[in-house]
């Protein structure tokens, strides 16, 4: 008899596979967004610890007293309804156990005899296999409730807008008289009748002393106020993502903290409503605690109702433009390299790249400026620069290491425009850079959900999404992009308020948070980034509409940093963490010295008023100062010689700013008085150096197509040294015009190879070959 019956039991296995609805919840647990079940049904799924003491017992009590005793069927009260049946000629008690109850509603039959041996059976089945509390767990996950509402946890959460665990002596009385009559104790509209039968119950609760004689008589002059609610939506585009990744999960637990969600969510639906009038439509935001990188706070859009604005779209993890977003990482790796300091001076002034003539967002320029200042105010030229002297293909390969999938698939197409946005990023991949900057240099991933205290430490069996550290920022796994004095120099330089991308009505104001943030604003206006941290959070802010139309009134500093101060004031307003400091003494290469306020280098015997300066020892450039060079001139001071052709007598040395062509440009352009060499002894009859004039238009080798009927104009360029008067361009080794070496020239060109010459008063010339084509 016992093979026969493992033989069946093997045969007709019981598998319970309910589809249970999705629920997302936040780290305490809460619920966050729940999901239908594929069968369109709210089954949420409670676990065993939502089971409280009275809840098992009310349920026990009504349902099944020798629930723990038999054996999933009860053979006395079976025989007792078999006999009242027979006599009476009609059902009149139908003995089903919990377990028998359970079987039911995993497998509905109509209700007869031999239907319900096979339910018996089954229940045995289940008493094998499953323990008694599983069993009851099961049973009062699928109770009807009316509609599409099943299980205990779902009626809780829809009708007391609570979990089980938090439910009244009433409550729960209540909801366990409501699958017995789904149809007519209906909450919400018939709670009159509910209260009668709820108030009937705990009476019988009393008789039998289930539960203190005060809980009874609180339980039973409660009012009862359930009503239909929705089911919990926060976090939409969040819970959408978890949920793909694991569609038959029934519970997903998050790294969200509800307060920061809530509220993160809050501020930016109310601060879309006011940008709204700037047809600016959408924002998304996305908060990270930096000890333990985790995201608390997942804002996909303003309104994921919004159909017409595009609500639904996750503007985490669309892919835009940076804009100047990722020039703290450029800086970083340049302090790295020992290219820079913060008062290393660099020149912000008109410069071609082999084509690429970039312009600062105010199209104006600064002349040679301190690197901090560049960082700070965000110049573009500077940044250009940095990135041909460190090389495009060297920050691709750092953007791939810190996880930037869109720059990797773009890599070979990538060029010097990349560091003013010309690439394609996700505000998830620029809100981990900067959480690197706060966690001293070193970007991990971001983890979407938090680990068990009992999981395998990061890296270990888990996936990249659930990776978490436990240790203090800059410790934990992850991949170190920047050196600990490299960041803490970025992040002082992004801590400056004098600034242009503080937004209007900030400045000097006491709402402004202590952070480190850097902005970005994309070509044609389409995105606004706003990116800052502190000790505890780094937030990212992007600003826009996703359908890619830009608003001349859109920028990172006025669009999105004052949702980004708000969400700082909101969440961490004077955070008690303190602020960041240098590495570790014992460790740190990080140390002061003098430098030469003109260009960032060791003092020389030129440089008066010397300042100091951050290095990074071993690493930092350690150049001496040639800010100034000696000439040879005359008394008058209106010839310069050289040695070759320097007179006995009558000569003095003197000296005079040691500045770059494009620079000597730059001040003759704008009429900026400066301290020119006088022009070279005319009577010298030597020819110096090869190095002529740089040509910066035309470009070297370009091909250049014109309209024959109606040629337009070339531009003639060059950029001289500040001791050089004038010019001379030749095309095709003929004499075109005389100029002034700032002075640009234009001419109509012809079909054909074109060699274009350009020869200073002192002899010195360069060539270049372009190709003319007719359209």
């Amino acid at each position: 008899m016992l093979i026969l019956l493992i033989g069946l039991d093997r045969l007709f296995p019981l598998q319970p596979a309910v589809p249970y609805s999705t629920v997302i919840t936040a780290r305490d647990g809460s619920i966050l967004h729940a999901f239908l079940s594929r069968d369109d049904k709210w089954r949420l799924y409670a676990e065993l610890s939502d089971i409280t003491p009275a809840l098992r017992n009310a349920i026990i009590y009504k349902e099944d007293k020798y629930f723990y005793s038999h054996p999933g069927f009860n053979p006395v009260a079976l025989l007792r309804a078999t006999v009242r049946n027979l006599l009476t000629g009609q059902r009149t008690s139908g003995a089903s156990t919990i377990t028998m109850q359970t079987v039911r509603l995993l497998e509905p039959r109509s209700r007869t005899y031999g239907n319900k041996l096979i339910e018996l059976i089954r229940a045995v089945q289940l008493e094998l296999h499953y323990s008694k509390d599983e069993i009851l767990q099961l049973y009062l996950n699928l109770i009807p409730y009316g509609g599409n509402i099943e299980g205990i946890k779902s009626a809780s959460m829809l009708y007391f807008g609570k979990p089980p665990v938090l439910l009244s002596l009433a409550e729960l009385t209540t909801l366990a008289i409501i699958p017995n009559r789904p149809s007519s104790l209906r909450l919400g509209i018939n709670n009159a009748r509910i209260v009668q039968a709820r108030n009937g119950w705990l009476n019988r609760f009393r008789s039998a002393q289930l539960y203190t004689e005060t809980t009874i008589t609180d339980a039973l002059s409660e009012p009862l106020t359930a009503y239909r609610r929705e089911a919990p939506q926060l976090a939409p585009h969040l819970s959408r993502r978890l949920r793909a990744g694991q569609p038959d999960q029934p519970i997903i637990r998050s790294s969200l903290d509800p307060v920061t969600q809530s509220t993160a969510e809050q501020l930016v639906q109310n601060y879309a409503i006011r940008i709204r009038a700037n047809d600016i439509h959408n924002a998304a935001v996305l908060i990270v605690d930096n000890r333990t990188s985790e995201v608390v706070a997942y804002v996909g859009s303003a309104d994921f109702n919004n159909v017409s604005d595009g609500g639904q779209v996750d503007g985490v993890r669309a892919v835009r433009s940076p804009g100047s977003a990722l020039k703290p990482l450029l800086y970083g790796l340049a302090f790295d390299a020992g290219l820079i300091t913060p008062r290393s001076k660099l020149n912000d002034v008109p410069t071609n790249f082999g084509g690429y003539r970039p312009d600062n967002y105010d199209r104006r320029f600064n002349g040679p400026v301190t690197a901090e200042f560049a960082l700070a105010n965000s110049l573009n030229i500077p940044a250009v620069l940095l990135l041909r002297e460190i090389g495009t293909p060297a920050f691709v390969a750092t953007l791939q290491k810190a996880g930037f999938s869109t720059v990797k698939k773009q890599a070979k197409d990538l060029g010097l425009s990349l560091i003013l946005g010309g690439c394609g990023v996700t505000l998830e991949e620029m809100t981990r850079l900067y959480a690197g900057l706060a966690r001293g240099g070193v970007m991990s991933e971001l983890a979407l959900r938090p680990l068990a205290p009992d999981s395998p430490p990061p890296g270990r069996g888990l996936k990249a999404s659930d990776r978490r550290s436990l240790l203090p920022a800059g410790e934990g796994p992850g991949v170190r992009e920047l050196s600990p004095e490299a960041a803490y120099l970025v992040t002082q330089t992004l801590t400056q308020i004098t600034r242009p991308d503080l937004p209007n009505n900030f400045d000097n104001s006491y709402h402004l948070p202590r952070i480190a943030w850097k902005t970005g604003t994309s070509y044609g206006r389409r995105d606004a980034w706003s990116i800052g941290y502190n000790q505890r959070y780094t937030i990212g802010v992007w600003a826009g509409n996703f359908s890619g139309v830009g608003v001349p009134e859109l920028s990172g500093a006025n669009t999105a940093t004052p949702l980004l101060f708000q969400l700082f004031n909101a969440l961490d307003y004077n955070s008690p963490r303190g602020w960041f400091q240098p590495p570790a003494q014992a460790n740190s290469r990080l140390a002061m010295r003098l430098v030469c306020p003109e260009t960032g280098d060791i003092p020389g015997d030129s440089c008066l008023n010397p300042v100091t300066d951050y290095q990074i020892m071993g690493v930092s450039r350690h150049r001496l100062c040639q800010h100034r060079k000696a000439v040879f001139i005359n008394r008058a001071g209106t010839l310069a010689y050289c040695s070759h052709c320097r007179p006995d007598s009558g000569w003095v040395r003197r000296f005079y700013p040691n500045l770059a062509p494009e620079v000597i440009a730059f001040y003759q352009s704008g009429h900026i008085p400066f301290e020119s060499v006088p022009p070279h002894n005319p009577g010298c009859e030597r020819v110096f150096g090869a190095n002529g004039p740089q040509i910066t238009s035309l470009n070297d080798g370009s091909e250049y197509f014109i309209n024959p009927v109606q040629p337009a104009e070339l531009e003639l360029s060059c950029q001289a040294p500040n001791d050089v008067q004038g010019v001379f361009w030749y095309l095709n080794d003929k004499l075109y015009r005389k100029a002034h070496p700032a002075e640009a020239l234009f001419f109509k060109p012809r079909p054909g190879r074109l060699k274009i010459s350009c020869a200073d008063d002192r002899g010195r010339h360069s060539d270049i070959w372009v190709l003319i084509k007719s359209e």
